[in-house]
């Protein structure tokens, strides 16, 4: 059965945190692609709405957006997601795994795209009585 890693990460208070979901709660995830919104109970983060940017299989090779499916293939790269070059112009065939979630993917990224509303307190204001002042008729 699948078994991820996912990395939640909130741009908003620029950390991240790690949730692991095993079997059933796994399912879910399986035949996403990158990309997609997903509501955040999947991940235990009820009322978030969480978006997948990214992850990698069971022996590191990242998910490429740009590639279709859930294999592996050697692409030719010439920058972006698994290459970084050097020199101007410079393009190299690497491994990459495409862009839907299988049973062979690890690791899970994601971020926070919504939170919850709270509900906003309102203020009690304290009525003040007004003092009616007699007119004086001298």
């Amino acid at each position: 059965m699948a078994k991820f890693k996912i990395i939640i990460s909130d741009p908003d208070l620029q950390n991240s945190k790690t949730v692991e979901l095993e079997e059933t709660r796994a399912v879910p995830l399986i035949g996403r692609r990158l990309g997609e919104i997903l509501d955040g109970a999947v991940v235990g983060l009820s009322g978030h709405k969480v978006q997948i940017t990214g992850g990698s299989d069971k022996d590191g090779f990242p998910m490429r957006p740009s590639v279709h499916g859930g294999v592996r293939r050697k692409v030719i790269l010439r920058g972006g997601v698994g290459f970084n070059p050097k020199e101007k112009g410079e393009r190299i065939r690497k491994t990459v795994r495409g862009n839907v979630i299988t049973d062979e993917i690890v690791q899970i990224n994601m971020k926070i795209l919504e939170k919850p509303k709270k509900p906003k307190k309102e203020k009690k204001t304290k009525e003040k009585t007004v003092k009616k002042e007699s007119e004086s008729t001298a």
